[in-house]
Parts: C-alpha cells; sequence; structure tokens
C-alpha cells in the first residue's frame, strides 16, 4: 500500500502545499499592504499580484521561508 503525503512526512505542516495556494490564502486574509509591513518585499509593495509574487518567491528562498512561515501562523490562529 503506498503511502499518502500526509504519511511521508507527518511533521511537514507545509509538505503537500503549493505556493501558489499560500499565497491565495493569504490574500484572503491580508490586503497586500498588510503583507508588505509583516513582510518587507517588493513583490508585495510594487504593483502587487499573485503570478509576480510566486515569480519572485520561487527564486528567493529567504523570502519564501518568511511567506510560508506567516502562513504557518495565521492557520495556527485561525484554530
Amino acid at each position: 500500500m503506498k503511502d499518502t503525503p500526509a504519511q511521508q512526512q507527518p511533521n511537514n505542516p507545509l509538505h503537500g502545499v503549493k505556493l501558489v495556494d499560500i499565497l491565495e490564502h493569504l490574500t484572503q486574509h491580508y490586503t497586500w499592504e498588510q503583507l508588505a509591513d509583516r513582510i518587507s518585499i517588493n513583490c508585495f509593495k510594487s504593483n502587487p499580484s499573485i503570478k509576480s509574487s510566486l515569480k519572485f518567491l520561487r527564486r528567493t528562498p529567504w523570502a519564501r521561508e518568511k511567506v510560508e512561515q506567516l502562513y504557518l501562523k495565521s492557520i495556527r490562529m485561525k484554530n
């Protein structure tokens, strides 16, 4: 029997979560301005969009990590 993704990495809350889903979740809970206040990156400040943010975050590991941490914090607050 094949393990599901959650069974393969049970301690990783980000396993199986796509970056686009993280951004969509965050933009439903925060405005772009609020995101820029929390994480100071230009893709949230200047002409923000999901597409431009994805492009930047996919090639900028330190920024992606900050976005992932904000996502985890926001889902913990929701529970």
